[in-house]
C-alpha cells in the first residue's frame, strides 16, 4: 500500500446529532469519499460524555476515550474532530492538544474560534497543522471555502447575510401567521428549531460568532467578537413585521461586515430588508451569506444552515481536504499577516432607519415629532400613520434618508421624553446594500 492509500484515521470528539451524522455519512458514502480524497476516511476512536446512550449508529467498532484531548496522543489517530462546542472546556483542551500532537483538526465550534480564532490558528501553523471549520458557518453551504479561495483574487467591500436558522424560521413564521414573538418561539422549540435555553440564537450571539470569522476571512483581519455590536430578535413585533411589509420590507436578523473609513464595522441587528434584494426571499431555517467582491460582484450562498446532514456534509468535506493534504493558513493568510483593524463606531455608521413611534392622537403631536427631527438634522424619506395602536393612541411610522445613525439615537433620546409619546420608540436599521 502507497502514501495515498494509507487511510486517514479521524478521531471524533462529540457523539451528538452532528457527531452521529459524520459516522452515517462515512458509512454511507464511504466509497465515494474514498475516490474523492484518494484514500479511506476512517474513524478509529471516539469520545463522548455518555458511552450508554443509544444514538441510533455502531459505535462498538470504535475505540472510545472518556477524555477527549486524549484522542489526539493516539497512535491510530491522524487526525480530530472537534464537535463538542462551548468556547473552552474540553473543546479548546482538545483543540491544542491536535495541534501540540502535530495532528489535523476540523471543527463545527464558532464560538471556540470566535475567541480563539488567532491563537488556533498560530498553533496550526506552527505545528504544519491543518485546521478546518467549514462546519462554523452556515452549515453546508460552502461559504468559508468560497471565501479563503474562490474571493482570494478580490478585495472584499463587503459580507452579510442571514447567519441564524433559528432567527430567520421565527420571524418567517411571524411574519407568515402574524402570531406574537413570545408564541412562535414556543413552537420552534416544540418543533426542534429553537434550542430550549435559545439566549444564544434569540440574542444575537450565534450569528455574531459566525459575522467574527467571516470578517477575518473576509478582510484579513484579527478576530474582534467583542467589536460586533449585537442585537437580537427579542422586541420584533408582528406591528413591525406588517408595517415593514406595507413599506416594502421584510425584516431579517442580518450580520453585516464592511471596512469603513473609521475602521471596522460590525453588526448583528433586526434589518428591514428590501423586496428586491436576495436575502427578503430566504425564509424558515435557512441560511444565506452575499459578498461582494470588487472584480466578481456579488456572490449569494444559500442553503441549509445547521442540522444533521448539512453540517456533517461540511464536516466531511474538510476531512477530504486533510486527507489530500490540501490546506493553507486558516484564514486565508498567515495569522502573522492579519491586520489589527481598529473597529468603526456604530454611532458614525451612516445607514437609513425605520422608526415607529405611539402617540396620543391629538392635534399637535405630528408638528412635535418632525421638530425634534429637524432639530437633530434626521431627514425623513416616508411616513405612515394609523390607528390601532393601544389606549386609543396612534402609531407613527417613519422611514429616513442616510445619516449617521448618532442622529437618529439622539433624536429618538429626545421623542422618548415627549409626553405625547407613551411607550419607548422602536428603530430599526434598513439594509441598504
Amino acid at each position: 500500500m502507497n502514501m495515498s492509500e494509507k487511510p486517514l484515521r479521524v478521531g471524533l470528539a462529540g457523539l451528538g446529532t452532528v457527531g452521529a451524522g459524520v459516522v452515517k455519512l462515512l458509512d454511507e458514502n464511504a466509497e465515494l469519499v474514498q475516490r474523492r480524497a484518494s484514500r479511506p476516511i476512517v474513524i478509529t476512536a471516539v469520545s463522548a460524555r455518555d458511552r450508554s446512550r443509544d444514538r441510533g449508529i455502531d459505535l462498538g467498532r470504535f475505540a472510545w476515550e472518556d477524555n477527549a484531548p486524549d484522542l489526539a496522543a493516539r497512535d491510530d489517530v491522524d487526525a480530530v474532530v472537534e464537535l463538542i462546542g462551548g468556547s473552552d472546556g474540553p473543546a479548546l483542551a482538545t483543540a491544542r492538544a491536535t495541534f501540540n500532537a502535530g495532528k489535523g483538526l476540523v471543527t463545527a465550534n464558532k464560538a471556540m474560534l470566535a475567541h480563539h480564532g488567532l491563537d488556533l490558528s498560530a498553533l496550526a501553523e506552527k505545528s504544519g497543522s491543518a485546521l478546518k471549520f467549514e462546519a462554523a458557518v452556515a452549515g453546508g453551504i460552502p461559504v468559508i471555502k468560497g471565501l479563503r479561495e474562490g474571493l482570494a483574487a478580490n478585495r472584499v467591500d463587503a459580507v452579510y447575510g442571514i447567519l441564524n436558522g433559528t432567527c430567520n424560521f421565527i420571524l418567517s413564521a411571524m411574519e407568515q401567521d402574524g402570531k406574537p414573538f413570545a408564541e412562535v418561539l414556543a413552537e420552534a422549540q416544540a418543533l426542534g428549531y429553537a434550542e430550549a435555553d435559545p439566549t444564544f440564537d434569540i440574542d444575537g450571539i450565534d450569528a455574531a460568532h459566525k459575522l467574527s470569522i467571516l470578517s477575518a476571512l473576509a478582510f484579513g483581519t484579527r478576530l474582534n467578537f467583542p467589536a460586533v455590536s449585537i442585537a437580537g430578535i427579542r422586541n420584533v413585533s408582528p406591528t413591525d413585521i406588517d408595517y415593514a411589509r406595507a413599506l416594502g420590507y421584510r425584516i431579517r436578523l442580518i450580520g453585516l461586515a464592511k471596512m469603513e473609513a473609521g475602521g471596522l464595522f460590525q453588526r448583528v441587528h433586526p434589518c428591514l430588508v428590501p423586496l428586491n434584494h436576495p436575502l427578503a426571499h430566504v425564509t424558515s431555517s435557512l441560511n444565506a451569506v452575499v459578498a461582494e467582491g470588487n472584480y466578481v460582484g456579488r456572490l449569494l450562498f444559500q442553503g441549509r444552515g445547521a442540522g444533521e446532514g448539512p453540517t456533517a456534509s461540511a464536516v466531511v468535506a474538510d476531512l477530504v481536504d486533510v486527507a489530500r493534504g490540501e490546506w493553507g493558513a486558516p484564514f486565508a493568510m498567515p495569522a502573522a499577516s492579519l491586520t489589527d483593524a481598529p473597529p468603526a463606531d456604530p454611532a458614525q455608521h451612516v445607514g437609513r432607519y425605520y422608526i415607529r413611534l405611539t402617540v396620543v392622537d391629538r392635534p399637535g403631536v405630528l408638528a412635535d415629532v418632525t421638530a425634534v427631527l429637524r432639530d437633530y438634522e434626521v431627514s425623513v424619506e416616508s411616513v405612515i400613520q394609523r390607528g390601532g395602536a393601544p389606549d386609543g393612541a396612534v402609531y407613527f411610522v417613519l422611514t429616513t434618508h442616510a445619516g449617521p445613525q448618532r442622529a437618529v439615537t439622539d433624536a429618538l433620546d429626545r421623542l422618548a421624553a415627549l409626553d405625547s409619546v407613551t411607550t419607548p420608540p422602536v428603530m430599526m436599521h434598513i439594509l441598504d446594500l
